[in-house]
């Protein structure tokens, strides 16, 4: 009930506003296709940090601001991995970072909120996935279906939306077009969060590639 609720929320935002919520949505997964790039050297991170930059950019000032989607789109995919040839947990969230990103992209090349709604299905299943494929990998399914219900991850992803919805709905009525101001809260408070839907800490890949770029 509360994902569904969740989801109806979302709807019932203005297209900007899904927008603003996907994006932050996509920004907290970004760390998992991060630490998965600093593991296996596979990929690149900069056209998925470009891709959102360019969109933060974007929602805020749409006039002024120019953003070929579908390009951002088609270099997302290029660095996109694939569970074949990667024997390994960490490709799943760095899969679904890029599905999110890319459904974003799609989201504003077809000007259309439901890819925005799916970027908040999306995080919500990967994080489901992650737990499936390690704390629940040797429990059967009734045991397996408790734990994802009562794992802290689950309990987290669902509150941290709903806390950004509750936030979101708390302006739109005196803002109902997104500023730069709003669009740098947001983008500080991912930071300030410190871990992405998965709980991986969100300095840990920018600072390992950081000490690699010395």
């Amino acid at each position: 009930m509360a994902s569904l609720n969740t989801f109806e929320r979302i709807r019932a935002l203005s297209f900007e506003y899904q927008t603003i919520m996907a994006l932050y949505l996509c920004q907290r997964m970004l760390p998992n296709y991060e630490l998965f790039h600093q593991v296996t050297g596979f990929g690149d991170p900069k056209p998925l940090n470009s891709a959102l930059n360019a969109c933060w950019d974007w929602v805020w000032q749409p006039k002024q601001v120019k953003v070929n989607f579908s390009r951002w789109q088609e270099k997302v995919e290029d660095v996109a991995p694939s569970e074949h040839g990667h024997d390994m947990l960490g490709v799943y969230p760095a899969m679904d970072a890029c599905t999110a990103i890319s459904t974003l992209l799609q989201g504003l090349i077809d000007n259309n909120g439901s890819d925005m709604l799916d970027v908040a299905k999306i995080s919500q299943a990967s994080v489901q996935k992650f737990l499936e494929l390690t704390e629940g990998e040797h429990l059967d399914a009734p045991d397996r279906e408790k734990m994802l219900r009562e794992h802290e991850l689950t309990g987290y992803e669902i509150e941290i939306q709903q806390a950004m919805l509750h936030f979101l709905e708390s302006l739109y009525g005196t803002q109902p077009k997104p500023s730069k101001e709003l669009v740098q809260q947001i983008r500080a408070m991912v930071q300030e969060e410190g871990i992405s839907n998965i709980g991986v800490d969100i300095e840990a890949p920018s600072a390992a590639q950081a000490r690699g770029a010395e």
